[in-house]
C-alpha cells in the first residue's frame, strides 16, 4: 500500500508540476514558451516512466500471489494423496487379516477332531477328570481342548491313575512309557494323578501343541 501511494503522490506532482509550467507560460517570451515545451514532455516522460513502473510491480506482485497459491494448492494434493494411500494401506491390511481370520476358522471347522459340545466349566466333570481339566486350564490351554484330552486318555487309560500295560509297560493316565519318566515332575508320579496330568500335559504340548492335536494323531495311528 506505501508504493501504491508512493507511486500516486509522484504521478500527482508532476501533474502539478505540468500544470504550473503551462500556467506560467502566458507570462513567458518565446524563448520561455520553447523551454516551457521541452519541460512539460520532460515531465510527461517522467510520469510515463512512473506509471510503467507502478504497472510493472502490481503486476510482480500478481505473479508472486499467483505462484504462492499454486505452490499451497500442490501441496493440499501432496497431503490428500498421502492420506489416501495410508488409507488405501490400512483397508488392504484389515482385509488380509479378516481373511486370514475366516481362513483359520474354515480350517478349524475341517479338521475339528471331536464332535460334540463344549464343557461350560470343569465343574461339569469329576475325579481324575475334574483335576485334569484344571491343570489343563492351569497349563494355558483353553476349555475347548478338554474334549479332545478327555477322549485321548478315555481311551489310554480310562483316566485310571494306577492303569498299567503289561505288554508295553506303559503307567498312569497318560500311558507314560516307560512310568518313571514321570518322576521328573515329582517322585510320587505312581499315585498322584495331578503329577501324572501335568507331565502328560508337557509330553502333548511338546508333540503336538494342544490336545486336540494329539486326539487328531491318535486318531490317525492309533497311539501319540
Amino acid at each position: 500500500m506505501s508504493r501504491l501511494w508512493s507511486r500516486f503522490g509522484a504521478r500527482t506532482a508532476a501533474v502539478a508540476l505540468l500544470s504550473v509550467g503551462v500556467a506560467g507560460g502566458f507570462y513567458l517570451g518565446e524563448d520561455r514558451q520553447t523551454q516551457q515545451h521541452g519541460l512539460t514532455a520532460q515531465v510527461g516522460l517522467e510520469v510515463d516512466q512512473a506509471e510503467y513502473a507502478y504497472q510493472r510491480d502490481r503486476q510482480a506482485d500478481h505473479r508472486l500471489e499467483s505462484a504462492k497459491q499454486r505452490a499451497a494448492e500442490y501441496q493440499a494434493k501432496l497431503r490428500a494423496a498421502e492420506a489416501a494411500k495410508e488409507a488405501a494401506e490400512r483397508a488392504k491390511e484389515a482385509e488380509a487379516a479378516a481373511a486370514s481370520r475366516k481362513k483359520a476358522r474354515e480350517a478349524a471347522a475341517v479338521t475339528k477332531p471331536y464332535d460334540g459340545p463344549i464343557p461350560s466349566s470343569c465343574e461339569e466333570y469329576s475325579g481324575n477328570r475334574k483335576i485334569g481339566c484344571a491343570i489343563m486350564l492351569d497349563a494355558g490351554f483353553g476349555i475347548d481342548q478338554f474334549p479332545c484330552l478327555d477322549k485321548l486318555w478315555t481311551k489310554e487309560s480310562g483316566w485310571n491313575h494306577k492303569a498299567y500295560n503289561e505288554g508295553s509297560g506303559a503307567y498312569g493316565i497318560p500311558q507314560a512309557l516307560p512310568g518313571s519318566k514321570m518322576g521328573s515332575v515329582a517322585d510320587d508320579w505312581k499315585t498322584n494323578p495331578a503329577t501324572q496330568i501335568k507331565w502328560g500335559l508337557g509330553y502333548i504340548e511338546g508333540r503336538y501343541d494342544d490336545p486336540c492335536g494329539a486326539w487328531q494323531h491318535s486318531k490317525s495311528t492309533g497311539w501319540y
